[in-house]
């Protein structure tokens, strides 16, 4: 498998996302998951994935998590860093994370709609001892289980929106939602109006909701 950047970088991207989870969460106050969306949506993350030296080298993961928060909360005053005795659950799901996208390839953004932060940093108790590549393999077994399910269902449940709860907020019928994920209606057919309403809510792409976009 090709990598997006060379390995010796590694250590480098596994303590800068580290840092920057666990100050965001830990320090800031932030919930994982609104961090994670935040993490995506922002650019950073996309810069991650590609191994931008500035990002993985040239500044630290401190930096890095209030670049991120920054993007969203402009006037905000945050708080210097914590010292800690010990790395938290939240230090853990970074340093593993970066290690996951690195090996898979799999961009962020499609990682956290079938493994949601909060679910890594929860899975803390059990693999922190095991060897990384166990912890793969629980992720790709993730991968494989929801793999049959619409995108749409996937990215609702990585918002931890129920289908209710989506509905109210887009103004799209809880009916027309449940037939998309059923796939009983195709969603690449619906009307741009619904794609965006959800797409809005949701906080991703037209195109991410698709089944088929390039058809």
């Amino acid at each position: 498998m090709t990598h997006a950047y060379d390995k010796s970088y590694l250590n480098n991207a596994k303590v800068r996302l580290s840092l920057a989870f666990d100050y965001a969460i830990n320090d800031c106050g932030i919930k994982s998951d609104l961090f994670a969306m935040m993490f995506v949506t922002s650019g950073y993350a996309e810069q991650f994935e590609r191994g931008n030296p500035a990002i993985l080298s040239g500044m630290s993961g401190i930096e890095l998590a209030r670049l991120v928060i920054g993007k969203i909360y402009r006037e905000k005053v945050l708080p210097e860093p914590s010292i800690k005795d010990s790395k938290s659950p939240e230090y853990w799901a970074g340093w593993a994370l970066a290690e996951y996208q690195w090996y898979t390839g799999r961009r962020f953004k499609d990682i956290f709609e079938y493994a949601s932060l909060s679910k890594i940093i929860s899975m803390y108790p059990i693999y922190h001892e095991m060897d990384i590549s166990q912890f793969i393999e629980a992720l790709n077994a993730f991968y494989t289980e929801i793999d049959a399910d619409t995108k749409l269902k996937r990215i609702r449940e990585s918002r931890g929106l129920s289908q209710s709860e989506l509905s109210e907020k887009s103004g799209v019928h809880i009916r027309s939602i449940q037939m998309y994920e059923q796939k009983a209606n195709d969603i690449d057919k619906a009307q741009a109006g619904t794609l965006y309403k959800l797409s809005r809510v949701l906080g991703c792409d037209i195109e991410d909701l698709l089944e088929n976009p390039m058809e």
